[in-house]
């Protein structure tokens, strides 16, 4: 099917790893909510040195949570370190202990692009990011807020197979597009279409979203402003050449459309399955927003929810007897079907 907007996916494939997936340098970055890392960095600037089980019995969360959400910092480039053995902990370091303003440009990038729009969206975590944007250099205090206005976290999938290799290696633009973003710079690369073809792109970036550890760039490639798989870009150049914002442009706004756009197209056809509990959250993970859980138990209930019906039924199709078609019945038929004509061309198993 075509896509409306060819640099997202529209398709979808059946997901046959784990229930649970392995946890991608980028999902551990953004796993940090807004308020935790708020209050992370609060905490660590008013404590000093603190171990992960101190964090933990302080935010109420669990001592791998606090390691992790440390970790991510640290990965993602705040001046959070660790130190190891008896009397040791993490801490942050230079002139970020007592205040921000010993933060380095890139420093205030990474924190403002892990904050991103939910943290000045959220009227709980609002007031506390502008205080910390004023205790950044003042400098860096526009680039920070206006970085943090451009990068939205969309945590639902679309439910297709992404190739996890090519996302995290991707990270590496994001640092550069980050400063294209802040600075209002041009940006050339190379740009790869579904269709396979690459050309070389000017590029006005406008914000990043990171859609389940997926990243696209929002920028007006002059024929107006599209979304660009970052997984896709190659040789990435932030030019010299500043450019005039859009006004009155929101990269949450902006996004929030795309997307319910393209989900009125992929979901147009819905199914009531009764599943085995164990598949829920494999199901879950293969149909993102397109999957609700109707009840819960053994069996469970659910809905799915696709495009087209043919679609959904080769979707299904691999899970042979684990799911029983409770509605509608033409799905039952096509997936008849499907069995009847991989028989006839593999033959009868017992032939």
């Amino acid at each position: 099917m075509a896509c409306p907007f060819g640099e997202m996916p529209c398709g979808t494939q059946p997901r046959t790893e784990s229930a649970h997936p392995v946890h991608t340098l980028s999902e551990m970055i953004f796993s940090v909510r807004a308020d935790r890392l708020i209050a992370l960095l609060l905490l660590l600037q008013s404590r000093g040195r603190m171990t992960a089980s101190q964090v933990a019995a302080e935010l109420e969360i669990s001592p791998a949570t606090a390691r992790r959400d440390l970790e991510a910092l640290s990965t993602a480039g705040i001046p959070v370190y660790s130190q190891p053995g008896r009397g040791g902990g993490w801490r942050l370091v230079g002139g970020a202990r007592t205040d921000l303003t010993g933060m380095s440009a890139g420093e205030a990038r990474a924190l403002s692009r892990m904050l991103g729009t939910a943290a000045l969206n959220d009227p709980e975590t609002r007031v506390p990011t502008m205080k910390l944007i004023q205790a950044l250099p003042s400098s860096l205090r526009d680039e920070a807020e206006r970085l943090m206005t451009a990068v939205h976290d969309d945590r639902v999938a679309w439910g297709e197979l992404e190739n996890d290799a090519a996302e995290d290696a991707a990270r590496s633009e994001l640092n550069r597009l980050c400063d294209a973003i802040a600075q209002h710079r041009v940006v050339t690369a190379s740009y790869e279409e579904r269709n396979g073809e690459r050309g070389v792109r000017r590029l006005l970036s406008l914000g990043l979203v990171n859609k389940a550890s997926v990243w696209y760039l929002v920028a007006d490639g002059g024929h107006g402003v599209r979304t660009y798989r970052v997984s896709r870009l190659e040789d990435v150049v932030v030019t010299d050449e500043v450019f005039d914002p859009l006004e009155d442009f929101d990269v949450s706004t902006y996004w929030s459309t795309q997307t319910e756009i393209i989900e009125r197209k992929r979901s147009g056809v819905a199914a009531r399955l009764r599943v085995r509990s164990s598949i829920v959250p494999v199901l879950r993970h293969q149909f993102g927003r397109h999957f609700s859980l109707l009840e819960e138990g053994e069996p469970s209930i659910v809905e799915v929810r696709a495009h087209m019906l043919v679609g959904l039924a080769e979707k299904l199709a691999g899970w042979g007897k684990r799911i029983d078609v409770l509605s509608p019945s033409h799905l039952r038929s096509e997936l008849a079907r499907i069995g009847a004509e991989l028989v006839a061309h593999h033959g009868s198993p017992c032939s």
